[in-house]
């Protein structure tokens, strides 16, 4: 083979093998939604976050390629519960005057025994830096796509609850994240 013509094809190919690596980047579309699930004496109750942002690069062929950053305004949170929705943004749950936002931003991918996608990542909320992994379920439409994640989150780990409220017989220590995502091309 003619040298040009070997250096122009391991150059094109080194061109070419970012391009391949690369997911693809969404922004959130209406009707997203980000959750949560927790009991508060026995009551079942959810709630949701009214404000959030999501940057997501997913390829389900090379999760390598792939990446959540999502910032959460905690202020925001709401359950449909007068007491508990004027409680959750003060001093004794998430403090949202002193820490704002809670932040996710996936480390890797991974798949569990029964072939489940699984983001593993850090969570930051209420100054406290935790690793966490979440379930999920990405389905690809025509352009947009829809992303639905689930996990478990210990609120005793980041410090949330305190008081009469760390008491896990008043609200357990595991908190249901859970959350529905309508993807568009960024």
């Amino acid at each position: 083979m003619n040298p040009s013509i070997r250096r122009f094809t391991a150059l094109a190919l080194a061109l070419a093998l970012p391009l391949a690596a690369s997911a693809a980047d969404y922004k959130l579309g209406t009707g997203s939604v980000l959750g949560f699930s927790s009991k508060f004496q026995g009551q079942q109750f959810d709630g949701s976050f009214g404000k959030f942002n999501a940057a997501i690069s997913y390829d389900a062929a090379n999760l390598a390629a792939s990446k959540f950053d999502v910032t959460v305004d905690v202020a925001t949170a709401k359950t449909g519960d007068n007491d508990r929705d004027g409680a959750l943004p003060g001093p004794d749950f998430f403090d949202a005057k002193k820490f704002a936002t809670a932040h996710y931003v996936t480390t890797g991918f991974s798949k569990d025994a029964k072939g489940n996608v699984v983001a593993n990542g850090n969570l930051t909320l209420h100054g406290v830096t935790k690793p966490v992994q979440l379930k999920v379920v990405f389905t690809p439409g025509n352009g947009s796509a829809k992303l639905a994640v689930s996990g478990t989150v210990k609120r005793l780990d980041f410090g949330v609850g305190s008081g009469d409220y760390k008491d896990t017989s008043v609200i357990p220590n595991e908190v249901e994240v859970n959350g529905n995502l309508n993807l568009l091309p960024k």
